[in-house]
Parts: structure tokens; C-alpha cells; sequence
């Protein structure tokens, strides 16, 4: 049988101490994993409508569409 008579304690430890440090780590460095997320300001409805006009995403029938309903809602 395998006795180590406390010769392996300290060993152990330190593997405890090896993964507490290592939880710790993956939860402080996930927190700043996206920083331009975390920076970016929610863009504002008119401003997205506005952004989709400039990309030529919607035409300006649309655009004006949708304006109306968002100032109809934001009243």
C-alpha cells in the first residue's frame, strides 16, 4: 500500500492552491473578454433607421415608414 506518512500533504496544497488560482483567473480575464461591447453604446432607433438608410440597407419610402412609426410610438 501507498503510505506517505504526510510526505505528500504539502503536495496536495498545492494543487489546491494551483486550481483556486486558476478558477479565480478564467473569472477575472472572462470579464474583460469583450471590451468593445462592453464600451459600445446602445444605439438608439432613430440612429439605427438612420444607419440603414446611409448603408443603403432600406430605401427612403421605408426609411420614411418606419420614421413615422417610431415617432408615433416615442409620443
Amino acid at each position: 500500500m501507498f503510505h506517505d506518512y504526510g510526505y505528500m500533504v504539502g503536495m496536495h496544497a498545492y494543487w489546491w492552491v494551483f486550481w483556486v488560482v486558476v478558477v479565480i483567473a478564467m473569472v477575472f480575464w472572462g470579464r474583460g473578454s469583450s471590451p468593445t461591447r462592453r464600451d459600445r453604446a446602445r444605439e438608439a432607433p432613430h440612429e439605427m433607421l438612420r444607419r440603414r438608410l446611409a448603408n443603403g440597407d432600406i430605401s427612403v419610402e421605408e426609411y420614411e415608414k418606419r420614421k413615422v412609426i417610431l415617432d408615433r410610438d416615442t409620443q
